[in-house]
């Protein structure tokens, strides 16, 4: 496969500059971040630091619950945060007061007096009245999944969409949070005034938080407003392709399968790597020619997570509509983890969810197995034998088994070749070429004022050779 662009070998790519802006960013570790007021949280950027984590095991098996907090770890660390104590709590169902119960949350407060936490994050989204109760006993910041996946959302968006929808998605989840300070936050007549308000008072009034509230709906009505403008240029793009019949593959997996990996070694794209979950927000399309010559265009999108928050997937819908509107998912999972199944699970319930929102049926999926290269022979057996025969293994960083997925989109994009038969002049020799390029020649008979042809070509081709179709086959 050969990338359509060509970009000197000495010149950085988009990722590399992304990569390093990034990297200058990265918060300092050591600055307090001490509330003096902690109703104040939902107002301030969250600024994670020194963390303890707190989860509650309602089912599946330890080494399930164990690998859950793990990955509430790497949300944590991405976030920009120092994980101190993880704590896990099997229960049949979190607490409806404290997520946690009164006992266990006294002994949370323990922990963070013993270890210096300035931040608990639970794994979990927390009903504003669990928040507020679980703060109060532990007296230190508390902010749960969501919030936390927020925040990431709201460090890596670069562009003007990504940025509005992450916007959107924060105050959807703030609003019901917000919290007021009481009688010093009214905005109502008292006083000498009375009860009616006195001259220019009269009238019900509005409380601080009220005003607070009817300002967020206000931004969010204009934030909606713009995604969706942003989401036409969005379609009119996508209809373009539709009418080059180009074929569409969109990447999507679980965060950090390797997505961004797998578009840059079968196109050279120069899309931003990182060891980090989300690195990527922004989808990216590129496109390519294989190597029998045709062209696609794969599409890099946002990574998928367990529990993935309401807010976003609403707010990303003009992004994820890439995904429902794709000839040919390439599903990704990361072989090294130790559940892979449960990631092919979420990132499928998610599709299935834009799907039915859209009112079509789901595209085509090819499961690729990502980062065979960091797994022994017995693991490789057993992901072959819990996702099936029709998946492919692979390893982005290495390049093993990147011929054989070549193979297998070339088979999948040759499906949607036409068949037709033309008359070709012996002037076009420059057509014959391409069709050779581009296409297969499956007979030639030559003759007086040219050549005969039976030939398949991609649907994009035939549309050009329509006119010189002497007895079309399909």
């Amino acid at each position: 496969m050969t990338e359509s662009t060509a970009h000197p070998s000495t010149a950085p790519t988009t990722g590399e500059l992304q990569l390093s802006e990034r990297a200058s960013l990265q918060r300092v570790a050591g600055l307090s971040t001490e509330l003096t007021d902690v109703t104040e949280v939902e107002y301030r950027q969250l600024r994670l630091e020194r963390v303890v984590l707190v989860g509650v095991w309602t089912e599946g098996s330890a080494a399930s619950a164990r690998a859950n907090m793990a990955e509430l770890a790497a949300l944590a660390e991405t976030a920009g945060s120092q994980v101190l104590e993880a704590l896990i709590q099997r229960r049949g169902k979190p607490d409806s007061a404290t997520y946690i119960g009164s006992g266990k949350a006294d002994e949370l407060r323990e922990v963070v007096l013993a270890t210096g936490a300035d931040t608990v994050i639970c794994d979990g989204e927390l009903t504003p009245a669990q928040l507020t109760a679980l703060e109060k006993v532990v007296k230190v910041k508390v902010i749960d999944r969501t919030a936390l996946i927020l925040d990431i959302f709201a460090q890596h968006a670069t562009s003007r969409e990504g940025k509005a929808q992450v916007s959107l998605a924060q105050m959807e989840y703030m609003l019901p949070r917000l919290r007021g300070w009481g009688e010093s936050m009214s905005r109502q007549a008292g006083g000498r005034a009375g009860s009616n308000g006195g001259v220019g008072l009269r009238g019900p009034g509005e409380t601080k938080i009220e005003t607070d509230r009817r300002r967020i709906r206000e931004r969010m009505a204009k934030l909606r407003r713009e995604i969706r403008d942003m989401r036409k240029a969005r379609t009119t793009k996508r209809a373009a392709r539709r009418r080059n019949a180009i074929p569409a593959i969109t990447v999507a997996g679980y965060t950090n399968a390797g997505k961004s990996s797998l578009v840059n070694a079968m196109t050279g794209a120069g899309v931003l790597v990182q060891d980090a979950l989300f690195a990527t927000l922004d989808p990216t399309t590129r496109r390519a020619t294989l190597d029998d010559g045709r062209a696609v265009v794969f599409t890099d999108t946002v990574g998928f997570v367990r529990h993935l928050p309401t807010q976003l997937v609403e707010a990303f819908r003009s992004t994820l509509e890439e995904v429902a509107d794709a000839d040919l998912l390439l599903h990704v999972v990361d072989g090294s983890d130790p559940f892979p199944t449960e990631q092919i699970s979420a990132v499928r319930r998610v599709v299935n969810e834009i799907v039915a929102e859209e009112g079509i049926q789901p595209p085509p999926e090819l499961l690729v197995i990502n980062k065979i290269d960091a797994i022994d022979a017995i693991r490789l057996a057993e992901i072959r034998g819990a996702v099936g025969a029709d998946a492919v293994f692979v390893s982005a960083r290495t390049g093993e088994g990147l011929p054989e997925l070549f193979d297998r989109v070339r088979e999948f994009v040759s499906r949607a070749d036409v068949e037709l038969t033309i008359e070709v002049p012996f002037d076009r020799g420059d057509l014959v070429s391409r069709i050779h390029r581009e296409g297969e020649v499956l007979s030639a008979d030559h003759h007086g004022a040219g050549t005969t042809m039976h030939v398949r070509v991609p649907v994009a081709l035939a549309g050009e050779l329509r006119a010189l179709a002497a007895d079309p086959v399909n």
